[in-house]
């Protein structure tokens, strides 16, 4: 499914399966993998499990980066594969270094992404905006022209995302949404990790009763 804008830039979604694994666990998940784009250039945005796809995703258009949400495996299983078949760079958070070099211990990603960023592709923005709690270099991508919010695990349909694994925190990761997503205008679409997308309206409300609960 595409979202198209004036501009020509697009949204396109791919369903990905594979595994997650921390803590000497692992689960069986489906993750969203999101291109941002026109028909010359784009970005992925998480590139998770099946590079095959991603790649027949990209098709002949120009990969400009590869976006990292965070860098739980289930999010960057993919990087190393699109990585050498297109030659894009992989952005990463540096507070999610220790959890790449678990999977990738041999290399390392491009460059850091850093709070405040601007990420330009095919006429769009996408800025960073840190938003640790589920990991601690967690970022989530806005790009207000396409009134969309790529939140990664941090704001799902339903709440926040996982904080009860290592390297999670649960009161952190209600100040991130507060003060970085909330923020959005109330109609701004979330597209999540994993799972349906959400807006960041049907969410706020949510908020405090997550917060009575404390986990």
């Amino acid at each position: 499914m595409a979202t198209s804008t004036p501009n020509a830039a697009r949204i396109e979604n791919i369903v990905t399966s594979g595994s997650f694994s921390l803590d000497g666990e692992s689960w069986d998940v489906d993750n969203n993998v999101w291109i941002v784009g026109d028909d010359t250039e784009c970005v992925v945005i998480d590139a998770a499990h099946d590079a095959e796809a991603i790649l027949a995703a990209v098709g002949e258009r120009t990969l400009t980066a590869i976006l990292l949400t965070h860098a739980h495996d289930d999010h960057i299983d993919a990087v190393a594969e699109v990585r050498a078949a297109t030659g894009a760079p992989v952005l990463l958070h540096e507070g999610d270094r220790m959890l790449w070099d678990r999977v990738y211990p041999d290399t390392a990603p491009s460059a850091a992404l850093v709070d405040g960023q601007v990420i330009h592709v095919a006429g769009v923005d996408l800025e960073v905006r840190h938003t640790p709690g589920h990991s601690p270099g967690a970022v989530c991508f806005v790009a207000p022209a396409l009134g969309t919010v790529f939140s990664g695990d941090t704001l799902f349909n339903g709440g926040p995302g996982a904080t009860g694994r290592s390297f999670s925190d649960f009161p952190t990761i209600i100040g991130s949404i507060t003060s970085k997503l909330l923020t959005l205008p109330a109609d701004t679409v979330v597209r999540t990790g994993h799972g349906d997308s959400t807006t960041i309206g049907a969410e706020a409300p949510q908020l405090d009763e997550w917060i009575a609960r404390g986990h």
